[in-house]
This record gives structure tokens, C-alpha cells and sequence, in this order.
């Protein structure tokens, strides 16, 4: 399967440290570390943007060409570092392995098909998880695994555990109860009405208030509550003593 992995050039990188790797990539190249095997890990440049390309793709199984020395040597993407943005690759590890080696891996889940709840209106998809776990020879492990969702009604989810995987040896590792696919309905906030009862909400009125003020009008101490004076109406003069 993967007598046609990609093959990826590299030279030794001599000299370490942050310095001489951000050198490597200001020269277009994708500092990394290759390491398994029993053999001492070894700190190599790659062809930058062949390298990055590949990775992007998803690809994880790659050939080996160190300057001919380890020609044709088969390794696994195990780790990658991305810059403080989150979106460039800056550092790459690799394992070496052997194609009848099981390994264990995460692999991408495709989505495939048009399924029939998305056909109610206000249905929309859902995609939680869009990788999983797996364990299987090197020889065996897919560049992506793909999953039917035709089928697929609202409000209905498919787990990991109903995932096919390709090859019959494979084995799952992540929680099978993982939602890989899901169609629910949309939920409408209703943002506008909210702020319509809001707006017309008034502060509590105060048990008893309301007659105490027109308790105290009667008695020419206070205006009731929101009574205006007459048109025309003098204002109220305190009696003269006699």
C-alpha cells in the first residue's frame, strides 16, 4: 500500500536549538526529528514546502532519503508544531517503522453523501468529531477513512463504534460513543421579542406605596402619584397666622 508514499528529502541538521532551526526555515526548510528504532534520533531538514504539502494533504506514512543513506526507509508522522498563529507548520517528528508494525494513530473522517434530513428546512449538520483513533499495521493505514451519511435522518447521530473501518484487523480506539455525525434543527433565539419585553418592563411597584400617596395628596401633603395640577391653578400658599 504504501510502496508509493511520498518520498521526503532531507539532509542532517548539524548544529540545534531554536536559532538554527527558525535559519532552516527562514531557507525554506521544515526542521524535524526522526527517531525509533533502537537508532539514535537524528535532527533533519526537509524540503520545506514538499513537506508541508504532503502533511496538509493528511498523508502520515512517508519514504525516507537522507542524502542516500537510509534511501527508501519508511516513517510515521507522529507529532507536528505549528507557530503561535495556529497555522503554519514550523516542526515535524517522524518515527521510523516497519510496514507489518501496528501502530496507533488518528485518522481523518470524511463525510460522504447527501443525507435525507438535511431536505427539512432548519435541519443542519453537525460534525463533532472529525478524527479517530485507530491501532493497524503501517502496511494498512488509510490516508482517510470515509462515512456514508445518507442515511442519516433528523435528529438521528452516528457514533464512532458504526464508523467501517477498511481493513477488518483494524482496531478502535477512540470512545465508540463519540458523535461523529449528527442532523438537528435549528433553534431560533428570539433576541427581538426579548428585548421587546424588556423595553416595556417597568420596576416593581412597592406594596402599599400607591395608597400612602394618595393618602398624603388628600391631606395637601403630596401629589398623588403622576396627577398634574390644573390648567391655570395657582400655586398653594401656606395660611397666614392669625
Amino acid at each position: 500500500m504504501h510502496e508509493k508514499a511520498p518520498i521526503l528529502k532531507a539532509t542532517k541538521r548539524e548544529r540545534l536549538g531554536s536559532r538554527y532551526a527558525a535559519r532552516s526555515r527562514a531557507a525554506g526548510k521544515l526542521p524535524g526529528v526522526i527517531y525509533g528504532h533502537g537508532q539514535a534520533p537524528v535532527a533533519v531538514d526537509f524540503e520545506g514546502k514538499d513537506a508541508v504539502d504532503h502533511i496538509e494533504k493528511g498523508e502520515k506514512v512517508f519514504r525516507l532519503d537522507l542524502g542516500g543513506e537510509t534511501a527508501g526507509q519508511v516513517m510515521l508522522l507522529k507529532e507536528v508544531q505549528f507557530d503561535y498563529l495556529g497555522d503554519t507548520i514550523v516542526h515535524a517528528d517522524f518515527a521510523r517503522v516497519d510496514l507489518n508494525e501496528r501502530v496507533k494513530t488518528k485518522v481523518h473522517v470524511e463525510l460522504r453523501g447527501e443525507a435525507i434530513g438535511l431536505k427539512i428546512a432548519g435541519a443542519i449538520l453537525m460534525h463533532p468529531t472529525n478524527e479517530i483513533e485507530i491501532e493497524c499495521r503501517v502496511a494498512d493505514l488509510p490516508d482517510v477513512i470515509t462515512l456514508d451519511i445518507s442515511g442519516l435522518e433528523l435528529n438521528q447521530s452516528i457514533t464512532a463504534d458504526k464508523v467501517v473501518l477498511p481493513v477488518k484487523d483494524m482496531k478502535l480506539l477512540t470512545d465508540p460513543h463519540s458523535i461523529i455525525a449528527q442532523i438537528v434543527e435549528a433553534k431560533e433565539e428570539v433576541v427581538a421579542e426579548a428585548a421587546a419585553v424588556g423595553a416595556e418592563a417597568t420596576a416593581p411597584e412597592v406594596i402599599g406605596e400607591k395608597e400612602r400617596l394618595e393618602k398624603a395628596a388628600a391631606e395637601g401633603k403630596a401629589p398623588a402619584a403622576g396627577a398634574k395640577p390644573a390648567a391655570g391653578a395657582a400655586a398653594a400658599k401656606p395660611a397666614a397666622k392669625k
